[in-house]
């Protein structure tokens, strides 16, 4: 006959704090007890019955149920459990598995702050914050309002939402969670059919001050059978026209069909342009004009760097600030909304650089 070994941890027994699991030997009015053989009879009573009254009304004789070990031995011989604190445990472990393995949860979204959304996984309060919602759902509210992005958040109270676990600390009772992260495994996969230069056809979602974002179907390049995917890129405001810009909503708006252009993939985000597709002015400014020739321009901006000089509708030069000795003789000298005479001290189309100088 073969000696089996038991193994060590059956041997050993439950220490404070930690998590055990038995048969459901007997249910009184306000107390359950568990058979935690060889070690004795866990309860679950007191405070910690009336607290764990969700999880125990699922329950009955000769199920198995898991507690955590919060006394060894009560005046009644009894290991005192408390199934509501095992809970938690299990449910922190599990979520700390799921971080792990990176897959996703379906969550029901519960409140909203104007940092982000609120929700609950298995009792445990979870935070998602507007920086990882996902691009379809984050809030495009101009100069980044914070009445007007609370109000779009509360729209999502009572939906549910695919996410992933971003970050999680036990100790400080603290879980992060991100839709951004799903929808960006989605995204690079996609994306590896794509390359800059590529163009798209799309339409503009939305328009805010620092841009324009656009949202174009990948159907073309996913084989056929395959679900439609939809990605969503910025078109940065220095990238919508030639000409300088102060409003991207005098070049576009929501709903306008466009062809642009892919100029740089990178960590899941697209950035696209429409200026690229259009003619390059530099190209033709350059064969035009040459170092040395004066020509005329308008003051239309100061910066530290000097007074930028609109020369044609879609070319403008830099004035250093230098020629003048300080930003106050310059103001001094030159106006905005005023036009003067300059010379041309180098044109670089490729680097779209206009050097001038202002004639005295």
């Amino acid at each position: 006959m073969k000696n089996f070994e038991i193994p060590d941890e059956l041997l050993r027994p439950p220490k404070k704090g930690e998590i055990v699991e038995g048969e459901i030997i007997g249910v009184g009015r306000s107390a359950i007890y568990l058979d935690l053989a060889p070690f004795g009879t866990g309860i679950v009573y007191g405070k910690e019955f009336y607290d764990g009254k969700d999880i125990l009304k699922k329950v009955d004789v000769g199920d198995n149920l898991s507690g955590k070990v919060i006394n060894l031995d009560n005046k009644n011989g009894f290991i005192e459990l408390s199934v509501t604190q095992a809970k938690k445990e299990l449910a922190w472990k599990k979520l700390a598995e799921k971080k792990e393995k990176d897959e996703s949860i379906e969550v029901k979204i519960l409140g909203a702050n104007k940092g982000g959304l609120l929700t609950k996984i298995s009792g445990i309060p979870a935070f998602l914050p507007v920086s990882q919602l996902s691009s379809e759902h984050y809030p495009r509210v101009e100069e980044g309002d914070q009445r007007k992005i609370l109000k779009e958040l509360r729209k999502f109270i009572g939906e549910e939402l695919e996410v992933k676990v971003l970050s999680l600390s036990q100790r400080e009772e603290k879980l992060i969670l991100s839709e951004k992260a799903t929808e960006m495994d989605k995204i690079k996969e996609v994306l590896k059919n794509y390359k800059a230069g590529d163009v798209v056809k799309g339409e503009i979602t939305a328009v805010l001050d620092f841009g324009a974002f656009i949202k174009f179907s990948a159907t073309d390049k996913i084989p056929t059978g395959k679900e439609k995917e939809e990605i969503e890129g910025l078109i940065h405001i220095s990238e919508l026209d030639w000409k300088l810009i102060e409003d991207p909503s005098e070049v576009v708006k929501v709903g306008d069909k466009v062809e642009a252009e892919i100029i740089d993939i990178s960590n899941g985000k697209v950035s696209l342009s429409l200026k690229t597709l259009k003619e390059n002015p530099w190209d033709k400014f350059a064969e035009e004009h040459k170092k040395g020739e004066i020509i005329k321009g308008e003051v239309n901006k100061f910066d530290h760097f000097g007074a930028f000089v609109k020369v044609t509708d879609k070319i403008q030069g830099l004035c250093h600030v230098s020629q003048f000795g300080s930003q106050e003789k310059m103001k001094e000298i030159l106006e905005i909304g005023k036009k003067y005479d300059f010379e041309i001290l180098s044109i670089e189309p490729g680097e779209y650089r206009l050097t001038l100088k202002l004639k005295k």
